[in-house]
């Protein structure tokens, strides 16, 4: 296949009497975004209600016969599921089509490895791809020799994955080994930004929800933006000055989607674990999506699952401009609309993120000397500072505002400061 021609591809999808059918269309769609992320061209869609999917095909076996002849007609040379297949289901279509067959969780995989940057992301995309497919390898021998690339052959490539379990077990070893020196490198940076005291927030949301265009607009940081599914892997932290001129980092993280792959979450926990450690979560949903209810139910159970949901939350509805009508939201905590690329947008939300600030804090009140330059500019960087002004009878600053209570300059100013 030539370098600039796309694949052809042909997508399956199965409704359960359990789906809605709108969910159902929502993921097909999402299906057709991800396989163009992927780098395929939809030629075909066949979609089947069943009770449950068939044990040995999934779909049943009429519609094997029906995805043969398309495959035919339209010389298809990938057919992608929307769900994860058994190894057995993977291994009995691939004989019965005689095509490449993947499922959803394999294209997710591949789009991944072709978007992990850093060494991390790619050693953790290695390690979820050798998971999936250690499992399947039986019966995919020849399959996977006579590849010529494409979409699901990214990744730990067709020699890796023709030699014996034994030896990919080894490689996942390496791996293992390898990701926890560098999750170890990862928490002594992570302590030693607690220990600098600086006020964390992060970044979560929907895959393509506007996070990476956020945290860009916010740092003037050269950061990876772009309108794909899974733009950004690695994680990104920028400070960021708010109106009060208080300092704060701000993470990007991974995006997530419906039915993200185990094995992904499972290789991903290390660079997820610094939503955990987040002082806020800034939560950024598509509100142009007509799917985004579904997708913030997703991100609450990955949050939920991260055991992250205790942490103070302000939903970011983006993409204000792309609103055809009124929008109504459904939490129930703070949230604000805006479009990331509006300037006054982005104010409104740093006033909105100091706002929650000052009910997380504690407030604070005190008489600085005028010749205490150095805690008044450690004042206004690391609180969240409201007024300042000048008494000329005591010549000092009156400054009042509110600090992190276990903040070391809290501590400080309570001790050194008396209080009103």
């Amino acid at each position: 296949m030539k370098a600039n021609q796309k694949e052809k591809v042909i997508l399956v999808g199965l409704r359960t009497p359990q789906l809605l059918e709108e969910d159902f269309l929502y993921r097909m769609e999402e299906l057709r975004a991800l396989t163009k992320t992927a780098g395929g061209e939809v030629v075909m869609e066949l979609t089947q209600n069943r009770q449950k999917p068939d044990s040995g095909t999934y779909i049943g076996r009429g519609k094997v016969e029906e995805l043969k002849a398309v495959v035919e007609e339209l010389e298809g040379g990938l057919i992608i599921f929307n769900d994860e297949l058994t190894p057995s289901q993977l291994r009995n279509l691939t004989t019965q089509v005689e095509v490449k067959v993947i499922d959803r969780t394999q294209l997710i995989l591949d789009i991944f490895a072709g978007r992990a940057q850093s060494k991390e992301g790619k050693l953790q995309v290695e390690l979820a791809q050798l998971n999936y497919l250690l499992p399947r390898l039986r019966g995919q021998g020849l399959m996977l020799s006579r590849l010529g690339g494409g979409i699901g052959t990214r990744g730990p490539g067709e020699t890796q994955l023709e030699v014996d379990q034994r030896h990919i077990r080894n490689r996942m070893n390496d791996i293992k080994q390898q990701l926890e020196q560098i999750v170890s490198h990862r928490e002594r940076y992570r302590s030693r930004r607690k220990k600098n005291q600086a006020f964390q927030i992060a970044l979560v949301g929907y895959t393509n929800a506007g996070k990476s265009t956020l945290l860009h607009q916010f740092s003037e940081a050269e950061v990876y933006v772009e309108d794909q599914l899974f733009a950004t892997l690695d994680p990104t932290t920028k400070k960021i000055k708010l109106p009060s001129g208080m300092e704060v980092l701000l993470t990007d993280t991974v995006g997530f989607i419906q039915q993200l792959p185990t094995a992904l979450i499972a290789a991903f926990r290390s660079t997820l674990e610094e939503v955990k450690e987040a002082d806020l979560i800034l939560h950024v949903v598509d509100a142009a999506n007509p799917d985004y209810p579904n997708h913030e139910k997703t991100v609450y159970k990955l949050l939920n699952d991260l055991q992250a949901e205790k942490i103070p939350l302000l939903t970011v509805y983006n993409k204000r401009d792309l609103l055809t009508e009124d929008f109504f939201s459904y939490t129930t905590g703070p949230s604000i609309l805006i479009t990331a690329k509006d300037t006054q947008d982005l104010d409104k939300l740093k006033k909105k993120i100091e706002g929650i600030m000052e009910e997380i804090f504690s407030p604070y009140i005190v008489h600085v000397d005028a010749h205490e330059g150095k805690m008044l500019h450690r004042i206004q960087r690391e609180t969240v500072q409201i007024e300042r002004k000048f008494d000329e009878d005591n010549e000092c600053y009156i400054v009042r505002g509110y600090a992190a209570p276990e903040s070391a300059i809290y501590h400080e100013m309570q001790k050194k400061y008396k209080r009103k």
